[in-house]
This record gives structure tokens, sequence and C-alpha cells, in this order.
């Protein structure tokens, strides 16, 4: 048949929490759409699997597959998509002088569907759980 065995078929639950002790989840889900097309793209253009400067919760086919998941529980449809591929591959979001109302406007709703399926994932970070860094902290 074309069914995949229990043995064959990858896990769809949770992804791998972390690439080590000091994975670093993402500040917001359009810097995960970004670093997930630029991957993509260096995957494509023949790059090895190198890893980035910072190592990330998940790879680049963990937020594919989330987004998979929302087209097929018809969250987002093709044209949500094909807005996320376009600026995605230009590292760009659509602003008010660069693209339609219409791109910015799919634009949005895609990352906000995108984004609260991430943050529970783990691989975007939870509003209120980024940690202080020496300069935010209190004096």
């Amino acid at each position: 048949m074309g069914f995949a065995t229990a043995a064959t078929r990858k896990p769809t639950g949770m992804m791998q929490a972390s690439r080590g002790p000091r994975a670093e989840p993402f500040e917001d889900v359009e810097q995960a759409w970004f670093w997930t097309m630029a991957a993509l793209r260096a995957r494509r253009d023949g790059a090895s699997s190198g890893r980035g400067l910072v190592p990330r919760p998940c790879e680049p086919d963990d937020i594919i597959r989330c987004l998979d998941q929302l087209y097929r529980r018809r969250r987002i449809d093709l044209a949500h998509a094909r807005i996320l591929s376009l600026w995605g591959e230009r590292q760009i979001a659509p602003g008010a002088g660069s693209a339609s109302s219409h791109d910015a406007a799919l634009w949005q709703e895609a990352l906000g569907r995108l984004d609260w399926l991430l943050r529970c994932k783990g691989i975007v970070e939870n509003i209120g759980t980024k940690s202080l860094t020496h300069a935010d902290k209190p004096a």
C-alpha cells in the first residue's frame, strides 16, 4: 500500500525540545518564519546541514509541518502559504510601502495562526518567560 508502518513513520507529536541545553526559542513568529525560509533556501542551494550561531529548539521542517497542519485543518489556505513563501524568500514582511494591503493582511492572518502553534511547541518564546539580561535587570 502507500502507508508507513509504525517502525518507519516519523513521530508527529512534540518536536525535539532542544538541540542541546541552550536551545533558544525565537522571539516571535516572524523571526521563526524568516529563519525557516533562509534555512530552506540554504538547503536548496546545497549548503551542508551545519548549525547556525544560535541553537534553536527545532528544525526548519518542524515549522513547515506546523504550517501544513494549519492548512490541513483549514485554518489557512494556499493564498496564505503563497504570501508566506513570497515574502519569506525576500526576508522582509509586506509593509505599507512595499506591498498591497491584501498581501499584508494575509501575512498577518497566517503568522497569527502559526504563532499560537509554535508557542505551544516551545519554538517561539512564550510571552512573559523571557529572561532578563544584565541591561534589563532593575538596579
